[in-house]
Parts: C-alpha cells; sequence; structure tokens
C-alpha cells in the first residue's frame, strides 16, 4: 500500500486526543479477560459501546483548544502516511470520504463527513463511555468513528490476523461502512436485540465489509479535491492482509479462540468465511449496490 509523496493529507477529518484526560462516567464492565472476551465478542469493529450496557453519559472527547495535536504536527503529507502508522489512518480516513463523497453525488445524494476520533485507553462518546478493549467502533449519535492504534497490534497478536498496513485500512474502511449504513438508514436494522447467523445485526457488519471492499475497489482512482490520487497502489498482497483481517475477527474464529467452542446462535458479526466473501464481492464488484445482504 502506497501513498503519493507529496499529496496532501486533510488532518481535520481526524480529532487527535491521544494523551488528553476525557471527562464521562467508567464502563460498567470491569477489567481482566472475563471483560475483554465479552466486549470482544459483543462488538469488535461494531457500532456504539451502548449495545453493551456500557455508562450512557453522553461526554465526548475533548482537547484543549491551544493544543496543536500529534497528526497536525506530523501528518501533512502522503510521505508522512508512508512512514507514520497514525499518518497512514489519516490517509486511509480521507481517501475513504473523498470515495464516498463523490460516490455519493454521482448517485444524485450529498455526502456528511464523519470524523475519526484517535484516542488511548478510555473515550467518551455520545454513545456513551468506552474503553480500548471494545475495539474500533463507530457512534452513530455522533456520526463519529473510535479507533485506539493499538488495537492493530492485538490484532496481529491476539487474533491472528497477517497484520500489515491494509489490514489497517480494512478496519478502517469497515467503520465508514456503518457511516454509510447509517446515512442510508441501513443501520437501524441491527438495532432489533437479535443474534444469530442469519440475524440483522450481522447482515449489517457484512454489508460494512461490502463497503470497505467497495472502497478498496476504487481506492486506486480516487482524486482528492485538487484532482490528486492520494493512494497510488495496492498489491494482491495488500488485498489478502485486508482478507485475513477480516477473517481473524469473524465470529466462529473469535467463539473458538476465547470460547473453545462455535456458537451460531450468539453471532453478531459473521464468520470467518462470510467477513472475506463479502469483502471480496465489494472488492470485486467496486458497486455499492451489489452489497445487499438483506436479500
Amino acid at each position: 500500500m502506497q501513498f503519493d509523496d507529496d499529496a496532501d493529507l486533510d488532518t481535520s477529518e481526524v480529532q487527535d486526543v491521544r494523551g488528553s484526560r476525557i471527562p464521562g462516567g467508567k464502563a460498567t464492565i470491569g477489567g481482566g479477560i472475563g471483560a475483554l472476551i465479552a466486549l470482544v465478542l459483543g462488538l469488535l469493529f461494531g457500532v456504539g459501546p451502548e449495545q453493551l450496557g456500557l455508562s450512557s453519559g453522553d461526554s465526548e472527547p475533548q482537547a484543549s483548544a491551544s493544543t496543536v495535536s500529534e497528526v497536525q504536527q506530523s501528518c501533512l503529507k502522503g510521505r508522512d502516511a508512508n512512514a507514520r502508522e497514525d499518518c497512514r489512518m489519516v490517509a486511509v480516513v480521507n481517501s475513504a470520504q473523498d470515495f464516498w463523497r463523490q460516490e455519493f453525488t454521482r448517485r444524485g445524494g450529498q455526502y456528511s463527513p464523519a470524523r475519526t476520533v484517535f484516542f488511548a485507553n478510555r473515550v467518551g462518546t455520545a454513545c456513551g463511555t468506552a474503553t480500548s478493549a471494545v475495539g474500533p467502533f463507530y457512534c452513530p449519535a455522533d456520526r463519529k468513528v473510535y479507533l485506539d492504534l493499538g488495537f492493530f497490534e492485538e490484532l496481529r497478536t491476539r487474533f491472528g490476523a497477517s497484520g500489515g498496513p491494509f489490514a489497517q485500512a480494512y478496519v478502517v474502511a469497515h467503520e465508514y461502512g456503518h457511516h454509510i449504513q447509517n446515512l442510508t438508514g441501513t443501520l437501524a436494522r441491527a438495532q432489533d436485540g437479535r443474534t444469530g447467523a442469519n440475524s440483522n445485526a450481522v447482515r449489517v457488519e457484512l454489508q460494512a465489509d461490502c463497503y470497505a471492499g467497495v472502497w478498496a475497489h476504487h481506492a486506486t482512482q480516487t482524486p482528492d479535491e485538487k484532482g490528486r490520487t492520494l493512494i497510488t497502489r495496492l498489491t494482491d498482497e495488500d488485498i489478502q492482509d485486508g482478507l485475513s483481517a477480516a477473517a481473524a475477527v469473524g465470529d466462529d474464529r473469535i467463539q473458538e479462540k476465547f470460547q473453545g467452542r462455535v456458537m451460531p446462535e450468539a453471532w453478531t458479526h459473521g464468520s470467518a468465511e462470510q467477513r472475506q466473501r463479502w469483502f471480496y464481492q465489494g472488492y470485486r464488484t467496486g458497486d455499492m449496490a451489489q452489497c445487499n445482504t438483506f436479500r
């Protein structure tokens, strides 16, 4: 995965509150491995910590207005994305939003952007307060993606993904898939409280995987507002890293690893095979109309 060294990065699309003191209540689920497993099984790559009964306070992350964040200082050009993980995530956010903005326009709609919040350890959101154990998530109440960059190491070491820059990009693109669902009205279908291999919760997650694949299909052909394409190269190896990440967070893989048995009736995100298949469906076709997991 390669970025244009001279392309500009738009750090306004990212809010960096790492190192800031975040107000708000504590999660009602305590620490320890039991809590981690509960969080992982319930929400990994999911939507809003309120699904797990976390505190319902409406505090959002705040950083001092006089503080220039790390990404504002260091993530200026594509060359920075080629060199630094946090800058790479800024670039992926920029590319994903450039694509969806243009796709909505092409379809006669209007895209509303979503910021990504970089946090460490704990964060307050309009969906409640969450810890890093929750994993990356999208909060529909404030239309923001929340990401602790330390999760990427967990994805490789704890969940067995192959790693690599595009595995990280897949995670971010999946969360922006939830934002697209929020804008198009399909996200609410996951909120009926049901679980299982054929539940709406699973169908929503698989559609977000497919939307991530649609973005990947167009990533090297999507210009920014200045007409410059930010991502210049995606290889077959990059796509395989994305597929590896998708499989690593399949419900069956996670249940087998942490519980020792697979229980399809408790699935909320889909199997490893399903997640790979729907990501590849989006990547192969490049058409969001081919991502109807509810059919």
